[in-house]
This record gives C-alpha cells, sequence and structure tokens, in this order.
C-alpha cells in the first residue's frame, strides 16, 4: 500500500497513521517528525526548518522534496508506505508523482481526515501543553489552517479528479476514527 494522508494540523492524521501503517506493515513517514528529528539534533536542515516552523509557515519544496525522495528510498518503504505531511503543494504532487514512477508503482489511496477548526485548535493547544511544543501557540495554528486551506486544500481536488481521495470523518473517539480509515481503505487493500 502506497498511500497518502490529508487534512489539516490537527487533524489526527499522525495519530491514525500509526495504527493503519501497523495493520499494513509499512512505514508511517511524517515530514513533522523528520523536522523536529532535525532541529533536535540542530542539523543543518534542522536550523532552516525551524526558522519556518516557528513562523508556522511550511519548510521550502526544494529541501521537503529531498527529504521524502530520501526517505522512500529506504528498504523499510520498499513493499509500500503511508505519508503524513506531504505533499502539501501541487509542485509537490508532481514531485511525489515522479518519484512513485520512477519506482514502477503507484498512489494506492488519499485518505484526507475532515475535522472542525475550532476542534483542531483546541487538540493542538491541548497538545502543546503535555507535549511542550512551543510551536504550538493559536496565532501559529490558525496560520497553519490559513496555509492548509489556500496551499493544500487544492490537492484535494487533483486527487479526487484522480479517483484516489477517501474522504473519512477525523471527529470522534480515536478508535472510532480508525475503524472508519480502515473501512475505507479495506476495497483497495483487496484489489
Amino acid at each position: 500500500m502506497r498511500l497518502i494522508f490529508m487534512g489539516p494540523p490537527g487533524a489526527g492524521k499522525g495519530t491514525q497513521a500509526k495504527f493503519v501503517a501497523e495493520k499494513y506493515s509499512i512505514p508511517a513517514i511524517s515530514t513533522g517528525d523528520i523536522f523536529r528529528i532535525n532541529v533536535s539534533q540542530g542539523t543543518e536542515l534542522g536550523r532552516e526548518a525551524q526558522r519556518y516552523m516557528d513562523a508556522g509557515e511550511y519548510v521550502p519544496d526544494e529541501v521537503t522534496n529531498r527529504m521524502v525522495r530520501n526517505r522512500i528510498d529506504e528498504p523499510d518503504a520498499e513493499r509500500g508506505f503511508l505519508l503524513d505531511g506531504y505533499p502539501r503543494t501541487l509542485a509537490q504532487v508532481e514531485e511525489l508523482d515522479g518519484m512513485i514512477r520512477f519506482t514502477g508503482h503507484r498512489l494506492d489511496a488519499v485518505v484526507s481526515l475532515t475535522v472542525d477548526g475550532d476542534e483542531i485548535v483546541q487538540r493542538l493547544l491541548q497538545r502543546a501543553e503535555s507535549e511542550g511544543r512551543a510551536d504550538d501557540t493559536e496565532d501559529v495554528i490558525r496560520r497553519r489552517q490559513e496555509l492548509y486551506a489556500e496551499q493544500t486544500a487544492p490537492l484535494i481536488e487533483v486527487y479526487r479528479d484522480r479517483g484516489l481521495l477517501l474522504e473519512v470523518d477525523g471527529m470522534g473517539e480515536v478508535d472510532e476514527v480508525t475503524g472508519r480509515i480502515l473501512n475505507a481503505l479495506a476495497g483497495i487493500a483487496e484489489s
């Protein structure tokens, strides 16, 4: 399975990605996690990414594309992967199309989690408090929502037109949402 999880920051993509990736024995690849690891290790990429993350902006495509290409080339992603947080722009969609085409594979599905905007703000403020995430202030969260609407939401139409989009209600308990996602993916996994 080669999957993409989409939805605004705080929709639960990371949480759900872990369960779905485990179910299909594929790695969940989160650009946010990779950025945070680089920041904590003080790498050059991490320092560059930190400037953008602190402002609630997206890390530039060229940096993100290189990072994703390197990650899906690793041996554990040979049988498939689940991308969480990528692609975020139309340019990244084209880049990912090329990466997948190069390997001779195809994308199986794009899961879009839908969640109420105010619910997302509350989730992320709670996460910021419990995990000590300095980058999750209300202003930054709302800026990320604006960026998502401007830059990433158009990707939903691209994947809908390709017949790959599965829209899933992201509201409710974690296990309820997981069940909805697995039900939506069941037909694809069998084909």
